[in-house]
């Protein structure tokens, strides 16, 4: 079956960092773009950051930008963000997804994994 799978989360202070993961099994990433995403509660989920199959395009939302970088493996079949300087308006579930080539909004991905807690603070 195809299933993506988060690690990666946890409790950081303001300023600290830390690198989830998404690694896909059952199936290479190959031919995926993957998108990370975040939902806070009672707030609606918005994308972070993406990259395409080849991972010559990445996109990153401007509240994270410069602070955050996406990078895969494809041997490993993983993608990871790394989340450096985290501020506590990061806090939230972060979920990656999984669609075909190229980056697009989160109701076009395909497959999603189960989600990963990222809380920032003191």
């Amino acid at each position: 079956q195809l299933q993506l799978v988060e690690s990666g989360g946890g409790l950081v202070q303001p300023g600290g960092s830390l690198r989830l993961s998404c690694a896909a099994s059952g199936f290479t990433l190959d031919y995926y773009a993957i998108g990370w995403f975040r939902q806070a509660p009672g707030k609606e989920r918005e994308g972070v950051s993406c990259i395409s199959s080849s991972g010559g395009g990445t996109n990153y939302a401007d509240s994270v930008k410069g602070r955050f970088t996406i990078s895969r493996d494809n041997a490993k079949s993983t993608v990871y963000l790394q989340m450096n300087s985290l501020k506590p308006e990061d806090t939230a579930v972060y979920y990656c997804g999984a669609r075909w080539v190229n980056c697009a909004n989160y109701p076009r991905y395909n497959y999603w994994g189960q989600g990963t807690q990222v809380t920032v603070s003191s």
